[in-house]
C-alpha cells in the first residue's frame, strides 16, 4: 500500500455508490422493476438488502452528493449521478427518512404503494408442465435436475454418454444421502425423487417433455445448433429454455421456427441451494410463455425476477462492474486485496469482499463476463482491470486451481 491508500470509507463510496448508482439507472430505463432489482442481488449475491433499498436508508441526497463529488472529481460518468436520482432528490423523495424515496414508508417500514404487486397478480401456469428435459451434466445441470425432481416433476436428463448421465444421477442421490442424514428427508422420498429420474444419451427422448432446461457450454454455435434441434424433435407447445449467463437469448430464439417459445431460465450455482432465477425474455417471447416459466419457477421453490435480453441481465451487470472497480483500486496501489476486502464486509455488510468473490467465481468467468459488459454497454468504466486480465494470464483462476487473488494451496 502506497501513503495515497484509501480509508475503509473511501474504499465503500469508490465501489459501492456507482453500483448503486447502476442500479438507479436500471430502474430508470424500466429494463427491470425496482422489486425485482433488490431481489437479484438479494438472492443472487447474499446481500442482506437490495441497491434501491440501500439508497433509501442512506438517503438519496447523501448518495447523489456523494456521487456528484465523485464524478466532479474523475469525470467517469459511472460516477455522474443518474438523471432519476437528481429528479427525486429534487422531489422532495429523499429515503426512508423521508417518507418516501424508491418505496414509499410509513413507522419506518416499507407500505404498499402504485408500484407494490396485489396479491392476485401472481404468475399462473398458462402451459401445462408435467415433464422437464435438461440437456448437460455439468455441476449447473445436476443443480437443476435435482430442483426439478424434488419438485415433484419426472426429469429427463441428456448426456453426451450413460456415464455421464449416471454421473448426474450418482450426484443428486449423494446430495439426498446429506439430506437425509440432517433429517430433512426420509429414504422414501429419496426414492421418489430418484424414481423420477431418467437418463437418456439421444436429444430424441426429448419429444415429449413439456419444457426443456438447456445447461450445456457458453459457446454460442454449440447452443444453436442444439436449439436447431429442439426445434426439431419436441412437440408443439414445449418451451425452450437456455440457463445461458451471457449469450444472446435472441440468436437461439432466431434459430427455431418458434421464436416465441424460447426462453432465458438463468439459474445461479449450484442451482439446487441458490434462490434466484432471471427469467429472460425476448422482444419475440409469448407473454404466455414468459408467465408460465415465472409461476414454474416459483412452484420448485425459487424466486423469479424479469429482465430482458441483454448482457449480464439485473445480478451480473450489477456485480462485475463493482468487482472490476475493486481491481482497478488495487491495480492504483491504493490499496491491498485483504484491506479492500475488509473494509467492504465491514462497511457495506457483503457476505464477502470482492477479492473473495472474484476467486470463488473464478477470474476467467469473471473476465469473459466483463468484456461481455464492455462490448455491450461500450462504457469506458467498463474496461476491464489491468489486474484482472493478469491472474488470469498467469493462470490464477481462483479457488478452483488453488490460487487467484487469494492463495488457496
Amino acid at each position: 500500500m502506497t501513503d495515497t491508500a484509501a480509508t475503509n470509507e473511501q474504499i465503500h463510496d469508490e465501489l459501492v455508490l456507482p453500483y448503486l448508482n447502476h442500479a438507479v439507472r436500471m430502474y430508470e430505463t424500466s429494463y427491470a422493476t425496482r422489486a425485482d432489482i433488490d431481489a437479484a442481488m438479494r438472492f443472487g449475491c447474499g446481500y442482506a438488502k437490495g441497491p434501491l433499498t440501500v439508497l433509501d436508508e442512506l438517503g438519496l441526497d447523501v448518495v447523489r452528493d456523494a456521487l456528484a463529488a465523485r464524478y466532479a472529481e474523475t469525470g467517469d460518468n459511472l460516477h455522474k449521478p443518474a438523471d432519476l436520482l437528481e429528479k427525486l432528490v429534487a422531489d422532495g423523495r429523499l429515503g426512508a427518512a423521508a417518507g418516501r424515496g424508491f418505496y414509499t414508508y410509513a413507522g419506518g417500514a416499507v407500505v404498499g404503494d402504485e408500484e407494490t404487486p396485489s396479491a392476485d397478480s401472481a404468475p399462473q401456469l398458462r402451459h401445462e408442465i408435467a415433464k422437464v428435459g435438461v440437456v448437460g451434466t455439468g455441476t449447473m445441470a445436476s443443480g437443476i435436475v435435482e430442483v426439478f425432481a424434488k419438485a415433484g416433476y419426472d426429469v429427463v436428463v441428456v448426456g453426451r454418454s450413460t456415464e455421464k448421465t449416471d454421473a448426474v444421477v450418482a450426484a443428486i442421490t449423494t446430495s439426498l444421502d446429506k439430506a437425509v442424514s440432517r433429517g430433512k428427508l426420509d429414504e422414501a422420498g429419496k426414492a421418489e425423487v430418484l424414481a423420477r429420474l431418467t437418463g437418456a444419451t439421444s436429444r430424441e427422448d426429448l419429444a415429449d417433455v413439456d419444457i426443456v432446461v438447456e445447461a450445456i457450454a457458453e459457446d454460442l454455435a454449440i447452443k444453436t445448433e442444439l436449439f436447431r434441434d429442439l426445434d426439431r424433435i419436441c412437440k408443439q407447445g414445449a418451451i425452450l429454455s437456455t440457463t445461458t449467463s451471457s449469450l444472446p437469448i435472441t440468436d437461439l430464439a432466431g434459430a427455431t421456427g418458434r421464436p416465441g417459445a424460447v426462453i432465458g431460465m438463468h439459474f445461479f450455482n449450484p442451482a439446487a441451494i441458490m434462490k434466484l432465477v432471471e427469467v429472460v425474455t425476448t422482444e419475440l417471447t409469448d407473454p404466455e410463455v414468459d408467465e408460465t416459466v415465472r409461476a414454474l419457477t416459483a412452484k420448485v421453490g425459487k424466486v423469479a425476477v424479469s429482465c430482458g435480453d441483454r448482457a449480464g441481465f439485473i445480478v451480473n451487470a450489477l456485480l462485475f462492474p463493482y468487482l472490476n472497480d475493486a481491481v482497478k483500486l488495487v491495480d492504483e496501489r491504493r490499496g491491498d486485496i485483504e484491506a479492500v476486502d475488509a473494509a467492504i464486509k465491514e462497511q457495506a455488510g457483503f457476505p464477502m469482499g470482492p477479492f473473495a468473490l472474484l476467486d470463488v467465481v473464478g477470474n476467467d468467468v469473471s473476465l469473459a463476463i466483463q468484456q461481455e459488459l464492455f462490448a455491450e454497454f461500450k462504457e469506458p468504466g467498463f474496461t476491464p482491470a489491468t489486474g484482472l486480465e493478469k491472474v488470469v494470464a498467469d493462470g490464477h483462476l481462483g479457488r478452483k486451481t488453488g490460487r487467484g487473488f487469494h492463495d488457496y494451496s
